[in-house]
């Protein structure tokens, strides 16, 4: 890990230290942008999917918006899915950080930093500390509110889809199991539908502590996921 230092004279005349941290490698910011791309689409189709738009007049076949936005809604699943395929190829030959949201350390140190970041959010906390990687507070939040749900939401529409595709097609061989723990299929649309609106809640929650470490904390958050590398500032005497 490079760390690259460069002082300046601040209006105190004080040396104002800034070390910068190569965080997410480049596999990384590409599937965090595409991810972005894709959720983005799947909602908003998968929103008109569960609630189609009322019929249009004139002949059948001139009128297929629906068939396009279903079509809109598999591209940007499919696109998703191989994405994450390549994303955990990442996990074992990326670095440290690559690996961070696909796993929770059980150690009790980890729970008792969890801890203080959210007295740190609460304000009840003097100084939030600094981690090079994602503080464990944020681990914990996207593992349960975007990684799990995010396979979930694969599994799940492959299932559906193979509804349609028949029982001979490849993704009712790999997800066709999913009915056997809900035979009804209403409710994995149900449960599919849920997934939806717990990442979306997450999305809001991730862009809010995005920008208020940005402005918070003396660490680049924001402009880390587009050059990769993290900005630590601190002031000396």
């Amino acid at each position: 890990m490079t760390i690259h230092q460069s002082l300046a004279a601040d209006a105190n005349s004080e040396k104002a230290v800034e070390q910068s941290v190569y965080f997410y490698q480049a596999p990384v910011r590409l599937w965090h942008w595409g991810n972005a791309f894709s959720i983005l689409t799947l909602a908003l189709t998968g929103y008109f999917i569960g609630s189609p738009l009322p019929s249009v007049p004139g002949e059948a076949s001139a009128n297929y918006l629906m068939g396009h936005i279903r079509f809109i809604h598999f591209a940007a699943a499919q696109t998703l899915s191989v994405l994450l395929i390549l994303r955990l190829y990442w996990v074992f030959v990326g670095n440290v950080h690559a690996r961070q949201i696909f796993y929770v350390p059980m150690r009790g140190r980890f729970w008792k930093e969890c801890l203080h970041e959210v007295r740190g959010y609460m304000f009840m906390a003097r100084q939030p500390k600094r981690h090079v990687g994602h503080n464990p507070l944020a681990r914990l939040t996207m593992f349960l509110m975007f990684t799990l749900p995010l396979f979930f939401m694969v599994i799940t529409g492959f299932a559906l889809y193979s509804e349609g595709a028949g029982r001979d097609s490849w993704e009712y061989v790999l997800f066709g199991w999913v009915f056997s723990i809900w035979p009804n299929s209403q409710d994995i649309h149900t449960l599919h539908h849920l997934g939806m609106w717990v990442i979306l809640v997450f999305v809001i929650i991730h862009i809010y502590v995005a920008v208020r470490e940005d402005i918070m904390s003396r660490q680049s958050v924001i402009s880390s996921i587009i050059s990769g590398e993290r900005l630590f500032k601190d002031v000396e005497d």
